[in-house]
């Protein structure tokens, strides 16, 4: 049985969740590997609308398993709400089909309130973070000083973690003239919240190797995008974890060999939210166009997206470092009724052409776009669930990007709705 491993291949929000939710039907559990709740997947079912943000989308399918594996950094009290939230909306949660990996890192109210003070510090030379406390939460983890899950099992054992946690963050904190933390407030706050999450907590790792044992179907779920990556994205405008397919691995607990195929997600047209490089963009009535037709507003943040025209040489270079072997190309209906559309195809750095995005970031600035223009179409493509449902000049303008970005299109999708998906390969099957 094929694994698959499901990442975005742009900057985030291409639309994740509902392929996820889709391809869940076909798996029987549903990892998420990395990133925190800075993620925001908004899937549509029967007309009822759900967003998530740290539990896989995996969870609206009864009968599956939902795994947050050790790659997520979690903040328990954002985890707690959204699984009170969706049981309010009538979705059965429980240690039945939800775990959490022991080990993964905890995010605190002092990494928030860090990484808010840092932005704000910055002033324009800020990041553009969503002030949730992830990239403090990951320096903690490689700095060895984090709290962990399992570590609320007995946090009697724990007052010398949190003294040495404390030594490092009152340390910025004075430098940033704001009070110092007492440790008893952050034992106080773990206390609260263990009850809440310890019964989803367990050894992941062991879990899914038991599950790849018996022939399950294991659906890994990417958060952000290829772009944001870490290493391979457009630093240091990024977040703070691999968001590559090669993450999915690592932030389970389980071999390179667990994943069989992996599925890129890409948008018709390209979206980025925050700050930093972004060649294609349409700071003008197109991208406001595209914008409001698309509904480009952030489901965590609620930030207005920066809209513009399909890179194809940056999903080219995300394919290349993830290892994609099919797109699943999401939004097309969005670009229904414009007479031109245009799609990036190379760029121009210092009189020369270049066929990829430069990694040095004063490089990045200095790239223009060369675009290749293409017929739109007048008829529609919005819940079209078959290639004979879709305009012809539609069906022309996927066949370019495939041939552009050097990988076929596995699935299109026409709408928010789960149903309306065009299959051409089954990544399950593939």
């Amino acid at each position: 049985m094929a694994n698959v491993a499901v990442v975005g291949a742009q900057w985030g929000d291409e639309g994740k969740g509902k392929i996820v939710d889709w391809l869940s039907e076909r798996a029987d559990v549903v990892v998420r590997f990395q990133g925190g709740h800075n993620a925001g997947h908004t899937l549509v079912i029967d007309g009822k609308t759900y967003k998530l943000s740290l539990l896989p989308s995996g969870i609206l399918r009864p009968g599956k398993l939902s795994v947050i594996g050790n790659g997520v950094v979690i903040d328990p009290w954002a985890l707690s709400d959204e699984i009170e939230k969706l049981k309010g909306m009538g979705v059965a949660i429980s240690r039945d089909n939800l775990r959490v990996a022991g080990n993964a890192t905890l995010i605190l109210p002092l990494h928030r309130e860090l990484d808010q003070l840092r932005e704000v510090a910055a002033g324009d030379g800020k990041i553009g973070t969503t002030g949730r406390g992830i990239g403090p939460a990951y320096e903690d983890k490689v700095g060895r000083r984090a709290i962990r899950v399992n570590d609320l099992h007995d946090l009697s054992t724990i007052g010398v973690k949190v003294d040495r946690l404390l030594t490092h963050h009152n340390a910025l904190r004075r430098g940033l003239g704001v009070a110092e933390i007492a440790k008893t407030s952050v034992m106080d706050d773990l206390a609260a919240i263990a009850p809440k999450i310890l019964p989803y907590a367990d050894a992941v790792w062991d879990l899914l190797a038991d599950k790849r044992k018996s022939g399950e179907r294991i659906l890994f779920e990417g958060a952000q995008g290829i772009l944001l990556d870490i290493d391979h994205g457009t630093y240091p405008f990024v977040t703070s974890s691999n968001t590559v397919a090669g993450q999915a691995a690592a932030g389970s607990g389980m071999g390179p060999s667990a994943v069989s195929y992996v599925l890129g997600i890409a948008k018709a047209y390209t979206t980025r939210v925050g700050s930093g490089p972004f060649p294609t963009e349409q700071a003008n009535d197109i991208g406001e166009w595209i914008g409001q037709r698309g509904r480009e507003f952030g489901t965590v943040t609620g930030r207005k997206r920066r809209c513009g025209w399909f890179d194809a040489v940056l999903v080219r270079q995300a394919i290349k470092t993830s290892g994609i072997q099919g797109i699943a190309l999401t939004k097309l209906d969005v670009l229904d009724g414009l007479k031109e559309i245009k799609v990036g195809v190379g760029y121009m750095l210092d009189g020369k052409r270049i066929e990829r995005f430069p990694a040095a970031e004063e490089a990045q600035k200095r790239v223009e776009p060369i675009y290749e223009s293409f017929d739109g179409w007048s008829g529609t493509t919005a819940g079209a669930r078959s290639w004979s449902q879709l305009p012809g000049q539609a069906v022309k303008y996927v066949r370019f990007l495939e041939e552009l970005i050097e990988c076929p299109v596995a699935l299109l999708s026409t709408s928010p709705e789960r149903a309306d998906t065009i299959l051409m390969r089954d990544p399950f099957e593939d």
